[in-house]
């Protein structure tokens, strides 16, 4: 497949902090459209992948491209203009600020771009209804899962070519999971490239193509969602331990 179909290409990638390396020639791909999952256990490196794309971590070698574009000497505030956003673990929503005050927040670099704004807000809105009669409530008075989700309207509002999102499930309620779960779908509905971190197999298999398995710094599975039976199942409950 061309580069100009391709989302993200990782090409032997290795990232760490001080002297260690926490991945090591790391190589995934996510096309254009598509949904992949990046499982692994704690400790993998899977929020290193995803920080080294952000460039919040500077990988050591190895080549990012987002949609063609080589990301690896980009700042993080240039990756974030309409590069790739990431919904981090934990969300990190400025707790006293209003519901869509946190949303504006992702889409600073486009302050200029008033009408645009107001329609990637209102396609947040429509994909979050909630979001919209809560609007005006400060985010320290939500659910976790409405905080979830203002996190990824968040990311949503950068108008990312790349959404990236770390463990969206985290400490949620089933109900809120679901959730969660129901606005990926949506999300791949309308084609959107995605990497999503997770520990939750069920999860990861509901909503992407792709499921890659990190263990111990490196890839050791690369499957089709669809492919995955009972016995890759298995496998892959074992390496997350």
């Amino acid at each position: 497949m061309s580069a100009a179909a391709t989302a993200l290409e990782l090409s032997s990638l290795s990232a760490g902090y001080g002297r260690y390396d926490v991945v090591r020639d790391v190589s995934l791909r996510v096309a254009q459209g598509e949904a992949v999952a990046l499982l692994g256990p704690n400790g993998a490196g899977k929020t290193t992948v995803l920080r080294s794309i952000m460039g919040l971590v500077k990988h050591r070698r190895g080549t990012i491209r987002v949609e063609g574009a080589d990301l690896s000497r980009l700042p993080t505030h240039r990756i974030a203009r309409g590069h790739a956003a990431l919904v981090p673990e934990g969300r990190r929503l400025f707790l006293n600020q209003s519901v869509e005050s946190n949303l504006l927040l992702g889409a600073l670099h486009l302050r200029r771009e008033q009408e645009r704004v107001q329609q990637l807000l209102e396609s947040v809105y429509e994909l979050f209804p909630i979001l919209r009669d809560y609007r005006r409530r400060p985010a320290s008075a939500l659910s976790g899962g409405e905080q979830q989700m203002v996190a990824i309207g968040r990311m949503l509002m950068s108008d990312p070519r790349l959404l990236l999102l770390d463990e969206p499930s985290l400490g949620l309620a089933p109900i809120a999971i679901e959730g969660v779960v129901a606005a990926l779908l949506k999300l791949r509905e309308q084609r959107r490239s995605l990497l999503l971190v997770e520990q939750r197999v069920d999860l990861a298999l509901r909503v992407c193509d792709r499921v890659y398995v990190l263990a111990g710094g490196e890839i050791v599975v690369d499957e089709r969602a669809d492919a995955v039976d009972a016995e890759a199942r298995a496998l892959i409950t074992v390496y997350l331990g």
